[in-house]
């Protein structure tokens, strides 16, 4: 599921509205803007900022800047007025919803009204070109039908002559004033058709022009308001500096009269002797966690107490195998070794001894992870989290190991969302730890491809 983002900024004029928002170290690659008159919305996995606007916009003339890990939207508003407030106050999900699917369909119907506006261009083109090629085609045509008729009526009314040097460049002057006539056309409609294609360049460079001089125009008017802004804040910020610089001179003087009028006695020398409470967590003393410390101490001091020796499988037992501590260093020797079946054995016999021991049950879980016992695996984890409880500062590291375990063990099973959930919580007991922010994002993309596709 996507992070809102919240710590946007926005400011505003009588004509234009600026939204800063910031990228959190995403790639600008990744972004995807999405924008109609009453809708915005900006999505950079794994964070979404949208709003709905409340009031419709240009969102033709409208633009974005990106720099400095921040990205900067200029919006035009359509109607001259100042907004009381960005969004729309007091949004529904069903309204979200139906504004979505509505800005949705806007777009999709400019993209083909744009799309057919350009295909019938296309064709108005291609229809000019191919009149033109046809005229030329035509009239080539008509000159070699003229041409024949003649070489005709030579062949039937003067016979004898045909063959005659006089004859033959007769016929080659018309031939080449035919050739000569038809190159002229030629010409001539080339002429007409690269005019057209000026024309058409021209306007497209007239209207260009007139629209960058229309955001000129805009854009100085946004700076000349935002001047005129800055001003006002100087003023008032200048004023205020002023008053606090008098109030501070009249209170100095005031203390420059107390001290020549009052000079105190040399203070005496003493020894402050200081004991350090001891401390047998890592992290320092704080007043809010003091229960929950105590309560933690007071469990581990009965979960080393509440041994279980009623059990008749421990008679054949050595000493030493009946101490749930040696019993776990062997279970971590074997896992070192991969024999983890061995290793599930000695720490079975070890909560057999004692079930209040955590660790237990979180390399438990490690070895049913490695053999895909994915439900068992997540039994323990969650038996883990119970016995390590109340969350401090001794018990952190174990809890972040349960976590990991336990969301593991659910995306193997595709169970994604309550994955993320287990990684998530992690991540609050270590922010900085990389490894686990990697396989938490990894998992982010897995699911809002999911969601995608279906």
């Amino acid at each position: 599921m996507p992070l809102q983002v919240s710590d946007y900024t926005w400011q505003q004029t009588k004509t234009s509205v600026f939204i800063s928002v910031p990228l959190r170290g995403v790639s600008v690659r990744d972004a995807d803007v999405f924008c109609t008159e009453n809708y915005l919305k900006v999505n950079f996995p794994p964070f979404l900022f949208e709003v709905f606007l409340c009031a419709p916009i240009d969102d033709e003339n409208s633009k974005a800047k990106i720099g400095n890990d921040t990205i900067i939207f200029t919006l035009y508003k359509k109607e001259v007025a100042m907004w009381e407030t960005l969004s729309l106050p007091g949004v529904e999900k069903e309204m979200m919803q139906r504004i979505r699917e509505k800005s949705i369909l806007q777009a999709q119907e400019r993209a083909k009204e744009a799309t057919e506006a350009k295909a019938a261009a296309r064709r108005e083109d291609q229809k000019y070109a191919l009149n033109v090629m046809m005229q030329i085609a035509l009239f080539s045509f008509e000159f070699s039908f003229c041409f024949l008729l003649q070489g005709e009526c030579r062949h039937n009314f003067s016979p004898k002559t045909r063959f005659n040097d006089k004859n033959l460049e007769i016929e080659e002057e018309e031939r080449k004033k035919i050739e000569d006539m038809k190159e002229n056309e030629r010409m001539k409609a080339t002429k007409e058709l690269e005019a057209w294609k000026e024309c058409q360049r021209k306007a497209e460079e007239q209207k260009r022009i007139h629209r960058e001089e229309k955001f000129c125009e805009q854009e100085k008017q946004i700076e000349e308001e935002r001047k005129k802004f800055k001003h006002k804040s100087h003023t008032r910020i200048s004023a205020s500096r002023n008053l606090a610089t008098k109030g501070r001179n009249s209170e100095n003087i005031f203390l420059e009269k107390l001290k020549e009028n009052s000079i105190p006695a040399p203070r005496s020398v003493g020894s402050i002797k200081i004991n350090f409470t001891p401390r047998v967590f890592p992290t320092a003393l704080r007043e809010s966690q003091v229960a929950e410390e105590e309560e933690w101490l007071h469990k581990q001091a009965e979960a080393r107490r509440a041994l279980n020796t009623d059990i008749p499988e421990l008679s054949d037992l050595k000493e030493e195998e009946k101490n749930p501590e040696w019993l776990k260093d062997k279970g971590n020797k074997l896992f070192a070794t991969e024999n983890y079946l061995a290793a599930i054995n000695a720490y079975n016999l070890a909560i057999r001894l004692n079930n209040k021991i955590p660790l237990l049950y979180l390399n438990r879980a490690a070895c049913h992870l490695k053999l895909k016992n994915l439900h068992k695996a997540i039994e323990d984890s969650s038996k883990a989290l119970e016995l390590l409880t109340p969350p401090v500062a001794d018990n952190a590291n174990g809890r972040m190991k349960a976590h990991i375990r336990r969301g593991t063990a659910f995306c193997q099973l595709e169970l994604y969302v309550e994955g993320l959930q287990d990684y998530e919580a992690a991540l609050k007991i270590d922010p900085s730890n990389e490894i686990v922010q990697n396989d938490a994002e990894k998992i982010r993309n897995i699911i809002q491809g999911t969601e995608l596709k279906s």
